[in-house]
Parts: C-alpha cells; sequence; structure tokens
C-alpha cells in the first residue's frame, strides 16, 4: 500500500473523528478500506447513540460488513485516529480484519501496543499487521483541543 494512500484514509478518518467532536463526542473516527474502495466508515458516538459499543472502529466495522453481506472482512485495513481498546481490537480480529493503521497511542487504554498488545498476543488463528502514528501529530491535537475546552467548561 502506498503511503499517499494510507495518508488519504486517515485524513478521511480525522474528518469522520470532527464529526465526533461536532456532537460533543470523544473525536475519534475510522474508515474501513479494502482494494481501494471505502466499506464502511464511523466515528465516536456511544453517548448520542446511548450504547457503550458505538466506538469509531465498531461503527465502521458494522458498516462495512453490512456492505459486503458478511462479518468477515478479510483483506481489509481499518484506518483509526486512536489506537484502538480492548473492545475494538477483539471486533477486529472477530472481523478478520488484515491490518490496522492508528494515528495517536492511547496511554490510558490503547490494546494495541500501549497498554495490551492484543493484535500480539491474540490466541485466537487470526493474526492482524499492525502500525502506529500515522498522522499522530494530527489526531493527538484533535483530542487534545476537544479535553481542553471541556475542562473549560
Amino acid at each position: 500500500m502506498e503511503k499517499d494512500e494510507s495518508v488519504q484514509w486517515m485524513r478521511r478518518a480525522l474528518e469522520l473523528a470532527t464529526r465526533a467532536r461536532d456532537a460533543a463526542e470523544v473525536p475519534v473516527g475510522a474508515v474501513v478500506v479494502r482494494d481501494g474502495e471505502v466499506l464502511g466508515e464511523g466515528w465516536n458516538h456511544p453517548i448520542g447513540g446511548c450504547d457503550p459499543t458505538l466506538h469509531a472502529e465498531v461503527h465502521a466495522i458494522r458498516e462495512a460488513a453490512r456492505a459486503v453481506g458478511n462479518y468477515r472482512l478479510t483483506g481489509a485495513t481499518l484506518y483509526v485516529t486512536l489506537e484502538p481498546c480492548a473492545m475494538c481490537a477483539g471486533a477486529i480480529v472477530h472481523a478478520r480484519i488484515a491490518r490496522v493503521v492508528y494515528g495517536a497511542d492511547d496511554p490510558k487504554t490503547g490494546a494495541v501496543h500501549s497498554v495490551f498488545r492484543l493484535l500480539d498476543t491474540n490466541p485466537a488463528n487470526h493474526r492482524v499487521a499492525h502500525e502506529g502514528g500515522l498522522l499522530a501529530t494530527e489526531s493527538a491535537a484533535l483530542l487534545q483541543a476537544f479535553f481542553a475546552a471541556r475542562r473549560q467548561q
């Protein structure tokens, strides 16, 4: 995969994160892509949706699975602005996503490498390639601005 293409998809994930921010949700966005085609998109909205599972990754995975008519998303890449949590890492494995590319590390709940390494240590027969740090500065800045504004309220 070309670096420019990965940047394009991460920029789209950042756009989706602003939807979450604008709805007063933690600004995280995600895109599921396979063969250069967007299969699903999502953004955080557990508060507005009254559903603790409505993280950006889960939203995007659900949309992608519906689009292809299969819960298995083999060969797909998930681009997300923040390192996935344990719940999302589990969903990624169950969906058989091939690769995860994320922006900012999550030192509190990150389950790819910051706190847990669920994509590396999962005893399931599916392994997920992963890389972090793509547009990390932009992803982190969006989150930092969101939380700074909330602290001032």
